[in-house]
C-alpha cells in the first residue's frame, strides 16, 4: 500500500479531526503489516528478489498505476462539490476499475 495515495484519499475526508484519527489508524496498521510480512518472510524488505519477473511487472505497473490514482481523488472531490455531471460519475468508476485491472495479482 502506497500510503502517499491513501493520504490523497484521506484528503477527502471533511472533518479535519476525523481524517486524522483514522487515517492514523491506516497508517499502524499497515506497518504492522509490512513488519509481520517480513517477519514471515525472514527478508529485511518487500522486494521479491526470488522472483524477479513479478518484481519487474509490478514495478512497471506501479510506475503507471501511481499517477492514475489521483484522477478519482480529483473527480470525487468535484462530485461531492457538486459535479452531478454523468460524465464525472462515469469517470470515478472507469479510473477505479482501470487502477483495479491494473494492479492485477499485486493489488
Amino acid at each position: 500500500m502506497h500510503l502517499a495515495i491513501a493520504s490523497c484519499y484521506a484528503g477527502l475526508v471533511g472533518d479535519p479531526e476525523l481524517r486524522v484519527q483514522i487515517f492514523s489508524r491506516i497508517h499502524v496498521e499497515c506497518e504492522a503489516s509490512i513488519d509481520g510480512l517480513k517477519a514471515i518472510t525472514g527478508q529485511p524488505e518487500l522486494l521479491l528478489k526470488t522472483n524477479p519477473t513479478l518484481q519487474r511487472s509490478i514495478l512497471h505497473r506501479f510506475s503507471c498505476l501511481d499517477p492514475m490514482n489521483h484522477l478519482p481523488v480529483e473527480l470525487l472531490r468535484r462530485y461531492r462539490a457538486g459535479d452531478r455531471d454523468p460524465l464525472t460519475g462515469r469517470g470515478i468508476l472507469l479510473s477505479i476499475n482501470g487502477i483495479a485491472a491494473g494492479l492485477r495479482n499485486s493489488g
